[in-house]
């Protein structure tokens, strides 16, 4: 029975050890895009994502922080009880805007970008996340698991629920 027990907490061990090993191998630097087109205005679609998050299914709450450098600050809590904390880097309304992971102890960070061009009557939205992701285990979670694009596609979904078909 003992042996039996050593034996799977070996057989575990290896395979974290190859999961980290194959994750070391990854660049910590990943881009990705995703383009959608709405119906609504880019000034609407402006309003919306540059506002609270609070149309997002996967954000309990939300608060303001203090500005800092003049960017704008704020904090979301997720559904498992996570917290993030972001800043505005940039922003041009209603054409652009840019975030970034403000917090410093996760183990990946990153800005996202988004860019609103007009639409026939609508606008295009075109979200670019530069991610980092420096712990090698989250690493390869990310590439193989979950993909690089999961959180990006979860965004969007939010959005088209709450602005409905394009």
């Amino acid at each position: 029975m003992l042996k039996s027990i050593v034996l799977v907490v070996l057989i575990l061990l290896g395979v974290v050890a190859l999961i980290a090993l194959l994750g070391s191998q990854l660049p910590a630097k990943h881009e990705v895009s995703r383009t959608a087109e709405f119906r609504q205005s880019p000034q609407q679609l402006w309003d919306l994502i540059s506002g609270p998050p609070t149309w997002r299914p996967d954000v309990q709450r939300y608060e303001v922080l203090s500005p800092e450098d003049g960017h704008r600050k704020w904090r979301e809590y997720g559904t498992h009880g996570q917290k993030m904390t972001y800043e505005v880097v940039e922003e041009n309304p209603p054409q652009k805007l840019v975030t970034r992971i403000a917090d410093r102890h996760l183990p990946f960070g990153g800005t996202w970008i988004y860019e609103i061009t007009p639409e026939g009557t609508g606008s295009r939205l075109t979200i670019t996340e530069n991610g980092e992701i420096y712990n090698p285990i989250f690493r390869f979670v990310s590439r193989y698991v979950q993909g690089y694009s999961a959180t990006l596609d979860t965004y969007f979904n939010a959005l088209r629920s709450k602005l409905g078909p394009s």
